[in-house]
């Protein structure tokens, strides 16, 4: 498959602070704190890069106080950034709370990411793309939702694949499950984790969310950490992946966004699903050994 793909979702700072010990109320723990580019949007864009796609565009809303950055670090990760600058509104903020076994918990200010508006949109940004990717955060408040759901029916006009990543169990269940099945409905794919695909279905196993959700979308890949990914279509399972081995596991901030990454980029060149989803875990596996959501680049300290 030839073109390139087109990334509409979130640009965020990301303050990783990894404590090894547990959280001590009301006083000091100590942590290393590293800042970040991230957003699950342009985390997915740059591993899509480093695993070969070699036309990648991000549409995002910054804030007027670090787009310079970003962008500039998009730049040297190889995406084409097409970023509007809010001058309304900082740049979205994520603080992730990194545990000793490398699980993050997130502290989200949204900033600008959920003002990205109808007008930072044009048709034309989907020319020469073999693929739309939409980060499930734009779906949660109205702005971004219509810029979303406008990108969608453009690139359904022209027959462009689209996929889905929810994003976030959290954030899901304040939307609410069927509103966001609603929006959803009929795309070409759905990257759920395991926690959102059992929010999703209520089904507490992977596997059958998995196949009850390839009912209402063409297909489902649904990521397990440490236990891989799976696959299906239908309503079955089609593929099981394992995990690749992580030796030193530091944070798992953007594996996710890693694995989508690496999965649309060997679905455009041309490999099939199961060798796709290997890709996407070669690539989550990378992502949870280094800090951030983003491949490593070079002078990137930890």
């Amino acid at each position: 498959m030839s073109g390139g793909l087109l990334v509409v979702g979130d640009v965020v700072t990301d303050v990783v602070a990894r404590h090894g010990s547990a959280l001590v109320h009301g006083t000091d723990t100590a942590a290393r704190i590293r800042t970040r580019p991230g957003g699950a949007g342009a985390n997915t864009a740059c591993w899509a890069v480093r695993s070969g796609c070699r036309e990648v565009r991000l549409l995002a809303r910054v804030g007027a106080d670090s787009a310079a950055w970003h962008r500039e670090s998009l730049e040297r990760a190889g995406v084409r950034g097409l970023l509007a600058v809010d001058d309304g509104a900082p740049t979205g903020t994520v603080v992730a709370l990194v545990d000793p076994a490398a699980e993050r918990t997130f502290l989200t200010d949204s900033g600008a990411v959920l003002r990205l508006s109808p007008d930072d949109w044009s048709p034309s940004m989907l020319d020469g793309i073999a693929h739309l990717h939409l980060s499930g955060y734009l779906l949660f408040a109205a702005t971004s939702r219509a810029t979303a759901l406008l990108a969608l029916r453009e690139a359904g006009r022209r027959n462009i694949p689209v996929s889905i990543d929810p994003a976030s169990a959290g954030f899901l269940a304040e939307l609410g499950v069927d509103r966001f099945l609603a929006l959803v409905e009929g795309v070409d794919l759905l990257l759920p984790n395991a926690d959102e695909a059992r929010l999703l279905t209520g089904l507490p196993e992977p596997a059958d969310a998995a196949a009850k959700l390839s009912l209402l979308v063409r297909q489902v890949v649904v990521t397990l950490g440490q236990d891989g990914a799976l696959l299906a279509t239908a309503g079955a399972v089609t593929g099981r992946v394992p995990a690749e081995p992580v030796r030193d596991p530091v944070d798992s901030t953007g594996a996710g966004d890693a694995f989508t990454g690496g999965f649309l980029a060997a679905r455009l060149a041309g490999h099939d699903d199961v060798t796709a989803a290997a890709a996407g875990c070669r690539c989550g596996a990378q992502a949870v050994m280094t800090v951030g959501g983003r491949p490593p680049l070079h002078g990137d300290g930890t």
